[in-house]
């Protein structure tokens, strides 16, 4: 990852004690196809040694090929899980995935302000799956209610301008720091872009604020459809920032996680492949070298992500 400022984000300050596994808050729904969801939150954050208070939002209905249905438990149930865990362990993050309704992205913004101190990744999937009022009604509530408590906003470029700047008029799509000064717009400080479609047939990954981009990573376009990558992205980002790296670094090692498990990835049923978040633990010598440094892994041009299902 090519770092583009000198000055870096602030790490989070934690509570956890010497020695202890920081603990980290998931707001997210259950994936009974182990491809996204709490499944990818839990192991990409275990891989990165953080305890995981998953906050069950709802069900999806879905198989590896695609999204069927989804039901959203209360804002009630919602508010109860994650306040008696809060109230036995301190959290050094907070991650927000899809939590199925407005009014359970207005319940996790209420308990988000009552911990300013936290940082909070919130990771928007595309949902071109679901009913276009739906999807109408969760953006708004999370541009209004979210956005504001949010530290790192992660989506793909294209579902990120589809939500942050639908009036925009370029002859070519929005440049990074654009989508990062739209998300800025509703308070958010720093947005990851993945999936940028570069003009030499790179992918690009950006960490961007509204003032500069702070760093960019590479890849080669690769023909691969993996299901759950974004979620995996953003959980592996969120225990970093939890374990105390400072934004940039924190970016490019979950960036280089991502990398190796879409590299290990296997294909489990009809459908899309599934990222291996547990590469690191089957002890096989032809296994990705997870001994290389972020920077090294980030340049080899072989990064296997179809950008359209992030």
């Amino acid at each position: 990852m090519s770092d583009t400022s000198t000055a870096s984000p602030p790490a989070p300050q934690t509570d956890a004690s010497e020695g202890a596994l920081p603990c980290v808050m998931v707001f997210n729904a259950n994936d009974p196809s182990g491809a996204g969801g709490l499944s990818a939150d839990l192991n990409a954050m275990a891989s990165a040694s953080a305890h995981v208070l998953a906050v069950v939002t709802g069900t999806y209905v879905r198989d590896t090929t695609e999204i069927h249905d989804h039901f959203p438990l209360d804002e009630e149930a919602v508010t109860d899980q994650a306040r008696c865990a809060l109230e036995d362990m301190p959290v050094q993050a907070f991650k927000v995935g899809f939590v199925g309704s407005a009014e359970n992205l207005s319940a996790i913004a209420s308990i988000a302000t009552d911990y300013t101190e936290i940082p909070v990744i919130t990771y928007m999937p595309d949902l071109s799956w679901w009913e276009e009022v739906e999807i109408d009604n969760y953006l708004d509530a999370c541009a209004e209610l979210m956005l504001p408590q949010t530290t790192v906003l992660v989506g793909n470029h294209s579902t990120l301008c589809r939500w942050l700047l639908p009036d925009w008029e370029g002859d070519k799509p929005p440049p990074p720091r654009e989508v990062a000064r739209a998300a800025a717009v509703h308070g958010v400080p720093y947005t990851l872009i993945t999936g940028f479609n570069a003009a030499d047939q790179y992918l690009e990954s950006h960490l961007a604020s509204p003032e500069s981009v702070l760093a960019t990573a590479r890849y080669e376009r690769f023909e691969a459809t993996f299901s759950g990558a974004g979620d995996t992205l953003s959980a592996a980002l969120c225990a970093l920032i939890a374990n105390g790296m400072d934004l940039q670094a924190a970016c490019a090692e979950a960036l280089t996680y991502l990398d190796q498990c879409l590299d290990a990835g296997f294909q489990p049923g009809m459908g899309h492949a599934v990222p291996d978040r547990l590469f690191w633990a089957h002890g096989d010598e032809d296994e990705v070298d997870t001994e290389s440094g972020s920077e090294s892994a980030l340049e080899t041009p072989d990064f296997p992500l179809d950008t359209t299902k992030h």
